[in-house]
C-alpha cells in the first residue's frame, strides 16, 4: 500500500529485501531512494541508520529512532525526486536502514517568499506566509536546548515586525547563520517509512585481498622416477613457504583439505590414459586431499603425515604473525572409509542394490568420494558440519573456500552461514561453484561473501567487457575472486600461449576484480595439460606431491614472481583498484587491445590499464578515451605514470599504444593532477 509521502525505488535492496546487501567496514555505501508527492509542497528524506546489536545479531531487525545527528538525503539534481546521502558502518555485522520521507515545510515555506518577494508582492498580500514563517520558527524554539535560540528568535521577530520590509522580515531567516540552523533539526510532518531493509558489512578482507594457493604436502617433498613419493611435506615444512608469500604481497594463504585421506578406492596418478587419478593406484600414491576421512579421522583431524593440529596451529601463528590470513577448504564430502559412513550410513544416499552412491559428473567418476545427502537426517547433518566449522574457527581459521556448494541445498547455507556469522562476523565464505549463474548469484545473496567466476574462462575482448559489467551490476550481493588457474582448471590459453599469457591473465584478473588469487605454480608458467583438450594438468598435484624450485626458477629469470609482487604492490598503493565499482572500459582501435580504467570517487585516484590479449604478436591500436569518467575534460592532456615500466607519458583521449609481449603486455598507468 502507498504511503503518505511516495517513497519507492531504495537502494541498494537485495531481492526484495530478503536478503541483505553487502559492504565492508570503512567503506561509505550510498543509499538512495525515489521520493515524491501530491501538488507542489516540497518533499524531503532521511536514513535512520542502526548499528548491529545483541537484537540484530540473529538477523532481526532494530527499533526505528531518529536520536542524533539527522542524516539527511540530498536530491541528486534539481529537477530529480532522486534523494541519496552515504552512510559508513564502524563495526561488522548486521546493519539495518530505514528510509523516512516526509513533507517538508520550511522549505515548502522558503520557496513562497523568495517568489513572491521577488515578484513584488508586498506584506499585506504575504501576510499568512510570513505568519507561517513565524509559527515554523516557533515549533523549533520550543524545543529543549536549542543551540541557536537567539538567532532563531531574532528571525522570528523579524517576520512579525511590521515596520520593516519584506525582504527585511525574511532576510534573518534566510540567511547563513540562521538557516543551517533551521534544516539541522528541520519540520519534518507526514513522515513515512520505508520497511526496514539490512546492510550485512564484513571485513575489508572480504572486498578486497589477493590469495595465493599451495598443497603442503608438495613443500620440500621429494619422488622418484615415476613420481611417487619418498618425503612427504608438512605443516611445519610450510611455514617456510609464509615469507616468500608474503614478499609477493599476497593477504591469504589458502589450503587445500588437510585432513586424513581415504585409503578405500584412493586414486593414484594423473595419467592421459586416465585422467582424473588412477584407479589403478601404487600402495604409495597419497590420493587425493578431497576424498575426506580414513581410520585417522574426518573433517576435524589432520592428516598424520602432514603432521597434528598443534603443527597446524603453530602454521596458523606463523602466518598470522606475518599479516596473512589462513582459508581453508570445506569440502562436505567423505571418503568410503570416513568415520560418518559407519556412523551415519543415513547422511549418505543408499543406490537400489544397497551400496552408496559414489560421485560422479559423467563421463567422470569419483569413487574415491562419497556425497553428503542432506534430506535424510538434516538436523543430525547440520549441526555436524557447523561443529566442524567452529572447530577450524577456534583453531585460526578466519576463511573458508567451500567446495561445490551449489551440489548443496541452499538452505542449508543460509542457516549455517548466519549461524557462523552471528559469533563470528569475520568469517568469510568463498563459493567455489562453476555452476549456472542463476545458482551463483543466489549463492551470494544468501550469504556467500565471495564467488569464483567465468574468468578462467572469459578471454576473448568482447565476452572479458561484457562479464566485467554484468558482475559490476551485482556488487551489491556477490563479489567476485579472480582466479586465473586452480588445481583442476588449466584453461587452454595457459598450456598454449606461453609465458606472456600467465602474465596477461595476471594483470586482468588483478586489475579488473578487487580479489584475485593464484594456484602455485602459476609464477611458474605450469601450462602441461594430460591430453590435448583437456583442462586437467599433468602431474596433477590433486594426485601426487609435486616439489618446485621457486628459488631456482626466480634466479633463471624463468618466473613471473616479480611481476606478481608488483601487480600486488600496485593494488595496495591505489584505492581505485580495492573496489568493484568505478569500472569503464574505453575504446581501442584493435580488438587485440584491451583498455579499461578504475577510479575511486573518494579521492579520485584514477588507474587506466592497457592490456593485450596477444601473447605471440605485437599489437597496435589508438584509444578513445572516454575523459570524463577519468575526471578529467574532454580536451585536457595529462601526465600518466607507467606503474610497470616507471615511464611517464602526457596523454589525453587519443593516444597510440604498442603492445609487445616479448617484453610488455600491459600499461598501468596512474593519472597524475
Amino acid at each position: 500500500m502507498a504511503g503518505r509521502i511516495g517513497l519507492n525505488q531504495i537502494e541498494p535492496i537485495v531481492d526484495c529485501g530478503r536478503y541483505p546487501a553487502k559492504a565492508v567496514v570503512g567503506a561509505p555505501i550510498t543509499i538512495s531512494a525515489t521520493v515524491f508527492r501530491e501538488g507542489h509542497d516540497a518533499v524531503a528524506a532521511n536514513v535512520v541508520w542502526t548499528p548491529p546489536t545483541a537484537d540484530t545479531a540473529d538477523g532481526a531487525t532494530g527499533t526505528v529512532t531518529t536520536t542524533g545527528p539527522l542524516n539527511r538525503m540530498t536530491r541528486e539534481a534539481s529537477w530529480s525526486t532522486r534523494y541519496s546521502t552515504t552512510v559508513t558502518p564502524d563495526r561488522m555485522g548486521l546493519w539495518t536502514f530505514v528510509v523516512q520521507a516526509w513533507s517538508d515545510p520550511l522549505a515548502t515555506w522558503r520557496h513562497a517568499v523568495e517568489v513572491k518577494s521577488a515578484a513584488g508582492q508586498g506584506a499585506d498580500e504575504m501576510a499568512n506566509d510570513l505568519e507561517t514563517g513565524a509559527l515554523l520558527l516557533e515549533q523549533i524554539l520550543a524545543r529543549p536546548a536549542q543551540p541557536s535560540a537567539g538567532a532563531i528568535g531574532a528571525a522570528l521577530a523579524a517576520l512579525r515586525n511590521t515596520d520593516l520590509s519584506v525582504i527585511e522580515r525574511i532576510a534573518p531567516a534566510l540567511s547563513p547563520d540562521v538557516w543551517p540552523a533551521l534544516t539541522a533539526d528541520p519540520v519534518r510532518e507526514l513522515i513515512t517509512d520505508s520497511d526496514p531493509l539490512t546492510v550485512w558489512v564484513d571485513t575489508p578482507l572480504a572486498e578486497f585481498g589477493s590469495w595465493y594457493e599451495f598443497f603442503p604436502r608438495s613443500v620440500d617433498s621429494e619422488i622418484d622416477e615415476e613420481g611417487l613419493p619418498l618425503r612427504h611435506g608438512t605443516l611445519r615444512d610450510s611455514i617456510g613457504m609464509l615469507d616468500r608469500i608474503v614478499s609477493m604481497g599476497f593477504d591469504v594463504v589458502y589450503l587445500p583439505p588437510i585432513h586424513p585421506i581415504g585409503e578405500v578406492n584412493r586414486k593414484g596418478r594423473n595419467t592421459a590414459q586416465e585422467p582424473g587419478g588412477s584407479v589403478h593406484p601404487d600402495p604409495r600414491d597419497v590420493g587425493s586431499p578431497w576424498a575426506i576421512g580414513s581410520k585417522d579421522g574426518g573433517h576435524d583431524a589432520v592428516h598424520p603425515a602432514l603432521g597434528t593440529i598443534d603443527d597446524f596451529d603453530a602454521f596458523v601463528a606463523a602466518a598470522n604473525e606475518r599479516g596473512l590470513e589462513i582459508a581453508l577448504d570445506l569440502a562436505l564430502q567423505c571418503a568410503p572409509d570416513h568415520p560418518w559412513v559407519a556412523a551415519h550410513p543415513e547422511w549418505f544416499t543408499t543406490r537400489p542394490d544397497g551400496s552408496i552412491a559414489y560421485a560422479e559428473n559423467p563421463p567422470k567418476k569419483y569413487q574415491d568420494i562419497y556425497p553428503l545427502n542432506f534430506d535424510n537426517d538434516p538436523e543430525g547433518l547440520y549441526a555436524e558440519v557447523l561443529r566442524v566449522v567452529r572447530f577450524w574457527i577456534d583453531h585460526g581459521v578466519t576463511i573458508f573456500r567451500v567446495d561445490n556448494p551449489h551440489t548443496k541445498p541452499i538452505d542449508f547455507w543460509e542457516w549455517l552461514i548466519a549461524q557462523v556469522h552471528a559469533t563470528h562476523p569475520q568469517a568469510i565464505f568463498l563459493a567455489e561453484a562453476f555452476t549456472k549463474p542463476a545458482m551463483m548469484h543466489e549463492l551470494g545473496r544468501l550469504g556467500f561473501t565471495q564467488s569464483y567466476t567465468y574468468f578462467t574462462w572469459r578471454t576473448e575482448k568482447q565476452d572479458i567487457i561484457d562479464y566485467a559489467v554484468e558482475l559490476v551490476e551485482s556488487a551489491d550481493h556477490m563479489r567476485p575472486n579472480f582466479f586465473p588457474n586452480t588445481p583442476d582448471i588449466l584453461h587452454e590459453s595457459l598450456q598454449h600461449g606461453g609465458p606472456a599469457m600467465f602474465a596477461i591473465r595476471a594483470v586482468l584478473a588483478s586489475t579488473l576484480s578487487p580479489t584475485w588469487g593464484m594456484y602455485s605454480g602459476f609464477e611458474l608458467y605450469e601450462g602441461e595439460a594430460v591430453r590435448p583438450g583437456s583442462e586437467e594438468y599433468a602431474e596433477s598435484e590433486k594426485y601426487q606431491l609435486k616439489p618446485r624450485d621457486y628459488a631456482g626458477a626466480l634466479t633463471r629469470g624463468e618466473s613471473l614472481e616479480p611481476m606478481v609482487t608488483r601487480l600486488n604492490a600496485i593494488r595496495r598503493a591505489h584505492p581505485a583498484l580495492q573496489t568493484l565499482t568505478g569500472l569503464w572500459f574505453h575504446g581501442i582501435s584493435n580488438d587485440n587491445l584491451l583498455c579499461y580504467s578504475r577510479r575511486d570517487p573518494a579521492t579520485g585516484d584514477t588507474v587506466i590499464v592497457v592490456v593485450t590479449l596477444d601473447s605471440h604478436e605485437q599489437q597496435w591500436g589508438q584509444t578513445e578515451l572516454n575523459m570524463p569518467e577519468l575526471g578529467l575534460g574532454w580536451d585536457d592532456v595529462v601526465e600518466v605514470f607507467d606503474e610497470l615500466s616507471g615511464e611517464t607519458y602526457r596523454w589525453g583521449s587519443r593516444n597510440t599504444v604498442g603492445l609487445d609481449p616479448r617484453w610488455r603486455t600491459a600499461h598501468i598507468l596512474t593519472v597524475r593532477r
